[in-house]
């Protein structure tokens, strides 16, 4: 699941969550704060405060109801929830300047709390995943470059031309970062050899020993 400026989320399977609807609720909640801000009384001051704790309640109502839609989702389809890493998104992500108010302001990693906790209590496989470069690299290909997403919300691989909306094609990368992280995160213990003379266990040489190299796992099951 990727996260973005003009939806909040967006899953693999190309459902966006709070858009447009949303968004337009913040551009007016801006414009309204720099009204009152232009006033530069103590009764402005006053206003803005009560005005910020209703933008909280409001950003929480919000965020607890798209991480129940999620959860519900992956529980009635028996599939995990896999999210790009929240924390520190605020210096992570650049975004031109008309947009860094509404995406500094809102409250994404409250998002991404949220759904790992609802997902551990619901029993649904939850896991974070490195979010680097999930939004130029082409999910057929593997082609990573700047130039694959010429606008916003648009995705087109400079290599073998596969296109689609940008944050479908970051979720599909975050699925599928996440299920080879699946691999590693569940892997079984390494079973203990036996001795030809007895049952007494054998420890497996560490990797890299002349005696024996281990095979990295390849493959996934979500």
């Amino acid at each position: 699941m990727d996260r973005g400026i003009t939806n909040l989320a967006t899953s693999s399977d190309g459902d966006n969550y709070s858009g447009r609807r949303l968004d337009r609720y913040r551009r007016w909640q801006a414009r309204k704060k720099a009204e009152i801000q232009a006033k530069r009384t103590r009764s402005a001051a006053q206003l803005l405060k009560k005005r910020a704790r209703r933008e909280s309640r409001h950003a929480t109502h919000t965020n607890h109801t798209i991480s129940k839609t999620v959860v519900a989702v992956a529980q009635r389809t028996e599939r995990g929830i896999a999210l790009e890493q929240l924390q520190g998104i605020g210096g992570r992500v650049t975004v031109r300047r008309d947009q860094r108010a509404r995406h500094s302001s809102w409250p994404f990693h409250q998002l991404g709390r949220f759904i790992a906790y609802k997902a551990r209590r619901a029993g649904v496989p939850f896991i974070e995943v490195d979010p680097a470069y999930t939004s130029q690299r082409c999910p057929r290909c593997g082609h990573t470059e700047r130039g694959n997403r010429p606008t916003r919300d648009h995705f087109c691989c400079r290599r073998c031309g596969l296109a689609g909306p940008a944050d479908v094609v970051a979720g599909v990368n975050v699925r599928d970062r996440a299920r080879s992280a699946w691999v590693f995160v569940n892997m079984p213990p390494p079973v203990p050899t036996r001795t030809g003379t007895g049952d007494v266990p054998r420890e497996r040489p560490p990797v890299g020993d002349s005696r024996e190299h281990e095979q990295s796992p390849s493959g996934l099951s979500s």
